[in-house]
């Protein structure tokens, strides 16, 4: 039936031939008297009012907040249901309800049968390697600024003493504040200083000449990277070719587009083979040190937080909250939630998972019988 038809007596639809339905008039209701009715939550700005809801979904954002006074209705724009608002009952903007952690009882034959596997949480030697790509540095702009700040220096020591003082330390301090928005540390500003000299590497390196490079960490390892740590470069030019560096400097600002991090790192050529702009690719390995570590396996991860299950007595699955660390390979760096010698489940968790999930629905549907 088309709704864009009427008519003022019965009849069929022109358009479909199914039969005109007499369409009533909403009663008129009383001076005064203010009628509920559902409405759109899609009308409504998202916002703080929790809802009350059987959607068992951990973190379903569908049914968590709506605008509305403690008492109204609704209809879901998604199921059609209409829910009301629990009276009074808040939550913070982008939050959702959190389902409890419940133990779950699993026969040892039902394990078997789901292919349920555990592992010992241990203590071990985690070691990382971060892995970037870079170019051999061509950088005439902070040869120049570094040219720049030599000359600063000198200008503000022949007006020493004279009423031009203070404007050319003025002048030294900016030029050393453009050298770190480059990308050079302290110390190197300071061993600047002391040479007096530019490096002119960074635009025409002689044989035998110290080179620099310049390579992108992502943001997620850049807080593994500190200076003095070794590197080790491969040029595309000598595949299977290693060359030895250290990490002088990494660069106070981020890529907001690439959200990778500059470190400038020193390499030793004494054949000088390499050339500016030619492109390396980096490995630096940093040991992490002995930590409690965790297959990875073995973590669910809800989006809200982490969770594995621990194995204990009596075919009881206990599911437990954990805050993770780095990620090294199969395993992650536990900081918080399990300890060393606790038994967790790496394979068919999702399906126990699955289970401790629909037993907490039906426990809640029994509750409100």
């Amino acid at each position: 039936m088309h709704p864009s038809y009427t008519s003022d007596k019965p009849g069929d639809c022109p358009i479909c031939n199914m039969k005109l339905v007499l369409k009533e008039e909403k009663g008129k209701s009383e001076p005064g008297e203010l009628k509920a009715e559902p409405v759109l939550a899609k009308e409504k700005d998202l916002q703080e009012v929790c809802v009350e809801h059987n959607c068992t979904m951990e973190g379903c954002p569908m049914h968590v907040r709506v605008n509305i006074k403690p008492g109204e209705r609704l209809i879901c724009p998604v199921c059609g249901e209409v829910i009301s608002t629990a009276a009074g009952k808040v939550v913070e903007i982008g939050k959702a309800p959190v389902r409890p952690l419940r133990p779950i009882m699993v026969s040892a034959k039902k394990q078997q049968l789901i292919g349920v596997r555990t592992e010992e949480v241990k203590r071990m030697l985690l070691s990382k390697t971060i892995r970037s790509a870079g170019r051999i540095a061509y950088d005439p702009e902070l040869a120049i600024a570094q040219e720049e700040f030599i000359q600063a220096l000198k200008n503000e020591e022949n007006l020493k003493g004279s009423a031009l003082t203070e404007r050319a330390g003025s002048l030294t301090e900016a030029s050393r504040r453009r050298l770190k928005l480059l990308g050079m540390s302290d110390e190197q500003i300071d061993a600047l200083k002391e040479k007096k000299s530019a490096q002119t590497n960074l635009y025409l390196p002689e044989k035998g000449e110290n080179l620099w490079a310049y390579l992108s960490i992502y943001e997620y390892e850049i807080g593994l990277v500190k200076i003095g740590q070794a590197v080790e470069i491969e040029a595309v030019a000598y595949p299977g070719e290693l060359f030895k560096g250290e990490v002088l400097a990494i660069s106070p600002v981020l890529d907001a587009v690439s959200r990778t991090n500059q470190a400038r790192v020193e390499i030793k050529d004494p054949q000088g083979r390499l050339k500016p702009e030619m492109f390396v690719n980096a490995q630096i390995q940093v040991d992490l040190g002995i930590k409690i570590a965790l297959r990875d396996s073995a973590v669910i991860d809800t989006g809200l937080r982490k969770i594995v299950y621990l194995s204990l007595e009596d075919d009881t699955l206990e599911a437990r909250e954990v805050r993770l660390g780095q990620k090294v390979e199969d395993y992650y760096e536990v900081l918080e939630g399990l300890e060393e010698g606790d038994i967790v489940v790496t394979s068919g968790n999702f399906l126990i998972d699955s289970e401790s999930k629909l037993k907490s629905a039906l426990e809640g549907a029994q509750h409100k019988h």
